[in-house]
């Protein structure tokens, strides 16, 4: 939840701001300058308009192509955003695209990310290799593989030590809530809507360890809503081996350590992820009562109880999560206020340069 004042009336403007006509024009040399919130990695303008659309409050943005020679900054995606809506001036630049999101726009299914980039390595995020005859093999493995979601492939003439080599990588395709403290007089929970790409006949059996701490090992610290929703993090990524929860903290430690399990007597929970079953989602079904999950807001509008929140996050098809502040919320200007929420999960490379004799691309999985 925002817990400037300053911050309500760029909301509000924002929010009209999204009920704009959808604008999916691409802008060849042409560059948005300033009003930026921040930038990533992405191998193409199609890809960064995406992770425009995808970003909570990105209205449009400046994508640095290839063929850029000012500096060193290719692939380079802005996200930017005014309280208008509308960029605050147009620069024509040779190497720089610039578009719009396409929140406004009829959302259509999961994306097909099917291009190839050759002469490009998508950096990071690895969490397996294997030799492969070409690309295209690659490809396969990655789209087959669950955890895949990008991969780089190294080819023939790369080098001598290092030629066929297919790398698989891995981005969260499920939504990370920011920020989650307590708070009294706001609930808080997920949309209801399922993105699960893998269907599996059985369902998994959960494996807990209540007042359990498996000690060393992390990988990578996330915050979560509960137990559940931190196993549900642990299965998703292909590294995690078993995990810690802290109730008090809300935070959960994703553990990777193939060779031994050692537990101890604490206040947390602990657990181990689930393979090659079909996810319980019942924990996105709770609403967490004097819980705030903190950024990342669409916009709010105003309703009258927690369970309208949740309905209209589930039915907004860009809603991810949400906040409700009641009637005893201790500010009287947020109470009765749904804050509709989402973060990022198209999959993205954590960084992107050129090299030659290398083949990157993403996994086929939303493809038809």
């Amino acid at each position: 939840m925002i817990t400037h004042l300053i911050f309500v009336g760029l909301l509000s403007l924002l929010s009209s701001s999204l009920c704009q006509a959808c604008n999916p024009n691409i802008l060849l040399n042409m560059d948005f300058p300033g009003n930026d919130i921040t930038f990533l990695y992405s191998p193409d303008v199609n890809h960064c308009q995406l992770l425009c659309t995808q970003h909570p409050s990105c209205l449009f943005f400046s994508f640095i192509r290839a063929d850029w020679t000012h500096d060193d900054r290719h692939f380079y995606c802005y996200l930017k955003s005014t309280p208008s809506g509308e960029p605050s001036a147009q620069t024509p630049v040779q190497g720089v695209t610039s578009g719009f999101s396409l929140k406004s726009c009829s959302p259509g299914p999961q994306p097909c990310l099917s291009e190839l980039y050759q002469n490009m390595d998508f950096i990071g995020g690895d969490y397996r290799s294997l030799f492969t005859g070409d690309h295209k093999e690659c490809q396969r493995v990655c789209t087959q593989d669950p955890a895949c979601q990008f991969f780089t492939f190294v080819k023939q003439n790369f080098s001598n030590k290092v030629k066929y080599k297919c790398y698989l990588k891995f981005s969260w395709t499920v939504p990370r809530t920011p920020v989650i403290e307590r708070k009294a007089g706001v609930t808080s929970g997920f949309s209801q809507k399922t993105n699960q790409t893998q269907h599996f006949d059985k369902v998994c059996q959960r494996k807990l360890f209540p007042n359990t701490d498996i000690p060393g090992s992390d990988i990578e610290s996330l915050p979560a809503a509960s137990p559940e929703h931190c196993q549900t993090l642990c299965s998703t990524h292909p590294r995690c081996t078993y995990f810690t929860y802290n109730r008090n903290t809300f935070v959960c430690y994703l553990k990777e350590n193939t060779h031994e399990i050692v537990t101890r007597a604490d206040t947390g929970t602990s657990g181990l992820p689930h393979r090659s079953c079909q996810l319980d989602d019942n924990w996105a079904r709770v609403a967490y009562e004097g819980v705030d999950f903190n950024g990342s807001d669409i916009r709010y509008e105003l309703m009258d109880d927690a369970d309208t929140c949740q309905k209209t996050c589930t039915e907004d098809p860009h809603c991810q999560f949400y906040t409700y502040a009641d009637e005893t919320f201790f500010d009287r200007s947020y109470r009765r206020r749904c804050y509709l929420k989402r973060v990022i999960t198209i999959p993205a490379p954590p960084k992107v340069i050129k090299v030659t004799n290398v083949v990157s691309g993403f996994s086929l999985k939303n493809c038809p």
